[in-house]
């Protein structure tokens, strides 16, 4: 007896738009050429650490701070 296989769950996708400059359309294309690869795939490899570990919970380490840009604060020199 041959045990039933499992119905695999469907895969939902959902689509995110970029704009690109023409000149940067084409160094994304000349890029993805020299390394035979697609700009998706390419994509998707770089932004892979930000979409795969946050299903819950964001670390604290990624929240911003009121201290973020410190430029601005007024630590009493003359410029």
């Amino acid at each position: 007896m041959a045990a039933a296989k499992k119905k695999r769950k469907k895969v939902r996708y959902s689509e995110i738009r970029i704009k690109l400059s023409a000149k940067q359309k084409k160094s994304l294309i000349n890029y993805c050429n020299a390394r035979k690869t697609t700009p998706n795939k390419l994509i998707k490899k770089m932004i892979r650490p930000y979409i795969s570990n946050f299903n819950k919970d964001v670390p604290e380490e990624y929240y911003i701070t009121e201290k973020q840009l410190d430029l601005f604060i007024d630590n009493g020199e003359d410029y």
